[in-house]
């Protein structure tokens, strides 16, 4: 990826673009890493890694993506995923039962929806920590104590999910390249949070 803010003589794309076309093809990348569905979260915590080094001016290419993956699925990065399979698979049965017009279905249903939207936002949060790709447990312990002191950042990721969602709704092929867009929100709302971090350390002396 080109470091220069402006098109070098014979470059037909600039930086923002090629930046684009790796996202994409990153999004690409993780979409068949999740496959088996037990590697997702692997998947996703090395494609907000590999994005986040973009600050740093580090390549955000798809072989650079696999060749940090080639470093992950370890039994605790796979635990992590059957975790997160079986959170799901628990989300979706209770949420059928609860359309089934069982009573108090409704509070139910909204209690297990709001429930939800905090586990996907801190699951996702942790996602982005750079403590996932050597610690869960530290990084869903750091993703916790983000959500609850950012929620601005949280709705962000909420919202990023949702725009995310509906890319893929309306156009199903778009669905294989999301976890690109949605992995570089992530990291961005990341850098955010470490860049306001930062600023009131700096406040503070």
């Amino acid at each position: 990826m080109s470091t220069t803010p402006h098109r070098e003589p014979g470059e037909l794309f600039g930086p923002r673009a090629t930046l684009f076309a790796d996202v994409l093809s990153i999004g690409l990348a993780t979409t068949l890493t999740c496959l088996p569905l037990i590697t997702a979260p692997a998947a996703l915590s090395t494609a907000c890694a590999v994005l986040r080094g973009a600050a740093n001016h580090e390549p955000t290419t798809a072989g650079r993506y696999f060749a940090l993956l080639r470093q992950r699925l370890r039994p605790g990065d796979l635990a992590a995923g059957a975790l997160a399979l079986a959170a799901t698979l628990l989300v979706i049965a209770d949420l059928a039962l609860a359309g089934a017009g069982l009573p108090g279905a409704r509070l139910f249903a909204t209690a297990a929806t709001a429930l939800t939207a905090v586990a996907l936002t801190v699951a996702l949060r942790a996602c982005a920590r750079p403590e996932s790709l050597t610690d869960w447990r530290a990084a869903l312990r750091a993703a916790a104590t983000d959500t609850a002191r950012d929620p601005a950042g949280s709705a962000l990721v909420l919202l990023a999910v949702a725009t995310a969602a509906l890319c893929a709704w309306m156009m199903l092929p778009l669905a294989l390249l999301t976890p690109g867009p949605l992995a570089l929100a992530l990291a961005g709302v990341a850098r955010r949070r470490e860049t306001a971090g930062t600023k009131g350390l700096k406040d503070g002396t």
